[in-house]
């Protein structure tokens, strides 16, 4: 898709945009109060400035992330260019001055401003930002997120700040020096970008207080966590989005894999052989799509007879009637799997996408070349294959633990008089735990459906002999 198209199709809503070169490195990074009419301007035809003829001449694709207000795009917008470096950004800022946000740590109950530029105080500095009316809006929303005093000179009385909930009132010895540098140090990770560390601290700071019975603390705290998990969920998913891109050109794939099915095989030594499928949408879990199947046909060990099963099952008509394909199919296993997997879809006339991973140097076999794909160490495409990979086997683990415990019981109950296969699977339902049922009296079984006093007493009978 053109780039032009592509901005064409953006939200006309606040965000920042991601301009990447051909290299997939970010290059600028830019917010907008509408994404729509912000990025189109780079292509409409008015004249460009050197600089901005030289950042569209590099671009070749772009991203976006949305937020809820263009004041919130100024702090992602920052914490982007912070991480990556742009060299765009640079090259445009280089002759300007920006403010930026001051934090009095300098003060024995520091307050957070806007400073025009930094001074050797010993106060700390974040930014630069490229607006100062945003830079205000934002400031608004990290008083009410991190609630520090405002007042130069702290007042003999509580002012409305600490009665609107903005200023935890230390002019007045509300709040001790510990309990407000706390809020200070959250407010310090926030700016430096480490929001899930801060979003643990303060979940369990929550935990504590609920523990305590100090609930209205606990709800504050809580209130403070889904505020600050909205901005994280947005950078979050910037970098699922990055991840797909990436994966959709190591693979050469004419679109991004947005949606990924998974398989893998468990068995042990041949019996109670299972497969699963799980399916990743945009980079995340799709559960209500996870799938089991149950070997039927297969006996031995037989791993590629128990793959074409599963695929044969999940990729029939019946079976893509039910859930539609997915962009990419990912075999947990080697070059073998792999060349099964073809085999048993180009058979069945499903034309899909397929590569395989293999567990022990995460190698990753593709379709048009003999040797494993080249995908670098901790690269995004990577970590994405594995993560998807790794849910498969715990999948398929999981389901293969439930039937060993489902058989291991139905022998336990194996021969009882009056205990029938109805019997046994009413028994099987209602006993997740063969062991804790083992204590249960005549009157506690006979609460079961189905189970009278007289097949109680068998039960309890037959536990006591084994």
């Amino acid at each position: 898709m053109e780039l032009k198209e592509k901005a064409r199709q953006l939200p006309d809503s606040p965000g920042v945009y991601i301009m990447k070169n051909s290299s997939d490195e970010i290059i600028y990074v830019g917010k907008a109060v509408s994404l729509r009419k912000r990025v189109g301007s780079y292509f409409s035809g008015r004249d460009k400035d050197p600089k901005q003829r030289a950042l569209l001449e590099a671009v070749a694709d772009l991203y976006f992330v949305t937020t809820a207000t263009e004041a919130e795009a100024l702090i992602l917008e920052a914490g982007l260019i912070k991480e990556h470096h742009p060299r765009y950004n640079i090259a445009i800022r280089d002759d300007k001055a920006y403010p930026l946000l001051k934090l009095t740590i300098n003060e024995q109950f520091p307050r957070l401003m806007i400073a025009r530029r930094k001074k050797d105080d010993k106060a700390l500095y974040f930014g630069p930002y490229t607006s100062s009316r945003l830079l205000r809006q934002a400031l608004d929303l990290l008083r009410r997120l991190f609630p520090l005093r405002t007042c130069r000179v702290m007042p003999p009385t509580l002012c409305l700040n600490f009665h609107i909930k903005q200023c935890p009132g230390p002019c007045v010895g509300k709040v001790s020096r510990d309990d407000y540098r706390e809020v200070v140090d959250d407010l310090i990770l926030f700016l430096r970008g480490r929001k899930q560390e801060l979003i643990k601290k303060l979940s369990q700071r929550m935990e504590q207080a609920a523990s305590d019975r100090n609930f209205e603390q606990a709800a504050l705290l809580r209130d403070q966590i889904i505020s600050l998990s909205a901005v994280t969920e947005r950078r979050k998913l910037f970098r699922i989005e990055e991840r797909i891109e990436q994966l959709r050109q190591a693979l050469r794939l004419k679109h991004p894999p947005e949606v990924v099915e998974a398989f893998d095989i468990s068995n042990l030594s041949g019996a109670q052989a299972v497969g699963s499928m799980v399916r990743f949408k945009n980079g995340l879990p799709e559960k209500s799509a996870y799938r089991r199947f149950r070997i039927k046909d297969v006996s031995g060990i037989d791993d590629y007879a128990m793959l074409r099963e599963v695929l044969g099952r999940r990729y029939s008509a019946e079976g893509l009637k039910r859930l539609a394909a997915p962009d990419l199919i990912l075999i947990d296993g080697g070059k073998g799997h792999l060349s099964s997997a073809l085999e048993t879809l180009s058979e069945m006339g499903v034309d899909l996408p397929v590569i395989s991973l293999a567990k022990r140097y995460e190698h990753v076999y593709v379709t048009w070349q003999e040797g494993p794909l080249a995908l670098e160490q901790g690269s995004g495409a990577r970590l994405l294959l594995m993560r998807i990979r790794d849910e498969a086997h715990r999948f398929a683990i999981a389901y293969h633990r439930t039937l060993r415990k489902k058989r291991m019981l139905l022998s336990e109950l194996d021969g009882i008089p009056g205990v029938g296969k109805k019997r046994r699977m009413i028994l099987l339902k209602e006993l997740k735990n063969i062991n804790a049922s083992r204590n249960l009296t005549v009157k506690q079984l006979t609460q079961i459906k189905g189970i009278d006093e007289k097949t109680a007493k068998n039960i309890i009978e037959h536990w006591k002999r084994y």
